[in-house]
Formats: structure tokens, C-alpha cells, sequence
């Protein structure tokens, strides 16, 4: 059985308009590809059609040998299908560890169970100290996530999605919004990620993409132009002259 994501002769037409067309991807566990390709490429589109907020025209989109295109978000989410979003969505007057709590209450479908303090689950508490711990934030769990500095929020933001325990995780520019002085929060924190983790990063921060990524796809109008080790798409003209410029000239 074919194990992990994979996304054969994938499109997406709005009437006339092709956004996606004949995209190939494959994410086994312990991936590390990065999507790049330049503003309008399709990388949005793509993300959205894997976690089902759309629905492909055509193609297959299988976990583990499993159709899940007739999954809508939650049940892809269930599933093991997670993805952060480049506007953090957390609930910003609450603790960094309630955050986490309701992420665990959500999954477990704990999260109506009244009767109950929230924090009773001696297993959940385990695994809030076990994220805090592997995004280093056990010195902030008890601090407002307004309280925090952007970088920090955005490790939040991932230590959450961690809470779902996927087995596919994207990231959806996680450096955005993060000063450069805060960005290696953000690459450190990827490279910590469990080695079982598939993981598909979209973002426009190429010193972060040639960093953590082992493979880097490039979409350009809907279509994969290329896709390879890192060396070989700095080296790629067609690239630097489309896309990198002068981050790798």
C-alpha cells in the first residue's frame, strides 16, 4: 500500500479559468518539500485543495492509498491532515496552554464535556508539557498569547496544529509577519518537528526554504515548472531569472 500523501493530475477550473493543472506531488513520512513559485501561482489554491476548503476538477488526492477528496476540512483534519495559516488564528486572552488544551478538547471531542475541568485529563496535560517543551515555550504556558511577541505566537500557532497529531502538516508562510531578527524561531522550530512528520511548506522566505527543505516544488500559473533537491533549483536558471533573482545570483 502506498503510504503518505499523494496528488496525481490535480486541476482546478473556475469555468474557463484553469488556477491548478496536472499537479504531481508526493509527501511520504518525514518529508520536507517547500512550494514556492511567485504571487498568483497557485500555491493558496493547492493548500486549499488538500485540506478540501475546495474541490479538485480533476485528479487524485489519496492518504495512505485512501480517496479523501470526498472529505470535507474536518474529516481530512481527523484524518491527519493539518495546516497553520500566515494570520495566526488563536485565541489571544487566553493562556498559551489553554490554547493548546482546546486544540486537544477539539480533537478528542472532549470539548463539551461540562462536567469536567478543563484541565482534569491527566494525558492531555502530559502532551500540553511535551509541546510546550519540544517549541520551547514551557517559560510562557502561562502567559496571554497577546502578551506575546509575534514570533512567539506563530510557534503557538504550530505547537497547536501539533496538538491534532497529524501525519501531514502544511505550513502556510510561517515566517510571515515574523521580524528577521525573530525568524530563526520559526526555522529552528521546523527543523525540531517529529521525523515521522510529513510536512509541505509554503513560503515566500527562501533563506528559511533552503534551509529546512530536502525538496522544493515550483508552481508557476497553476503548473509545476520544476521540482528537485535544493542545490539543483538554485542552479535551475529558469528559477532565478522567474523567482529567486538575486537571493541566489
Amino acid at each position: 500500500m502506498t503510504t503518505g500523501l499523494q496528488v496525481r493530475g490535480l486541476q482546478k477550473r473556475f469555468g474557463g479559468i484553469v488556477v491548478a493543472d496536472d499537479i504531481n506531488v508526493d509527501l511520504p513520512s518525514g518529508a520536507r518539500v517547500a512550494l514556492i513559485g511567485p504571487n498568483g501561482a497557485g500555491k493558496t489554491t493547492f493548500s486549499s485543495l488538500i485540506t478540501g476548503k475546495l474541490t479538485p476538477s480533476a485528479g487524485e488526492i489519496t492518504l495512505d492509498g485512501r480517496d479523501i477528496r470526498p472529505m470535507g476540512e474536518a474529516e481530512r483534519v481527523r484524518a491527519g491532515i493539518a495546516k497553520t495559516f500566515q494570520i495566526t488564528t488563536l485565541f489571544r486572552d487566553l493562556t498559551v496552554r489553554d490554547n493548546l488544551r482546546l486544540a486537544a478538547q477539539e480533537r478528542d471531542g472532549r470539548a463539551r464535556a461540562w462536567f469536567r475541568r478543563a484541565d482534569s485529563w491527566a494525558d492531555v496535560e502530559d502532551e500540553i508539557a511535551a509541546q510546550l517543551a519540544a517549541f520551547r515555550l514551557a517559560p510562557l504556558g502561562d502567559k496571554r498569547v497577546s502578551d506575546l511577541a509575534y514570533g512567539q505566537q506563530r510557534l503557538v500557532e504550530m505547537a497547536m496544529t501539533l496538538m491534532l497529531k497529524p501525519r501531514v502538516l502544511i505550513l502556510d508562510e510561517p515566517a510571515a509577519g515574523v521580524p528577521s531578527s525573530d525568524s530563526h524561531l520559526i526555522t529552528d522550530a521546523i527543523e525540531r518537528l517529529p521525523d515521522d512528520l510529513a510536512v509541505l511548506i509554503i513560503e515566500h522566505d527562501m533563506k528559511l526554504v533552503f534551509r529546512v527543505a530536502r525538496s522544493i516544488i515550483v508552481l508557476v500559473n497553476g503548473r509545476i515548472l520544476t521540482q528537485g533537491a535544493p542545490e539543483d533549483i538554485a542552479a535551475d536558471q529558469r528559477v532565478r531569472d522567474l523567482y529567486l533573482g538575486a537571493h541566489h545570483g
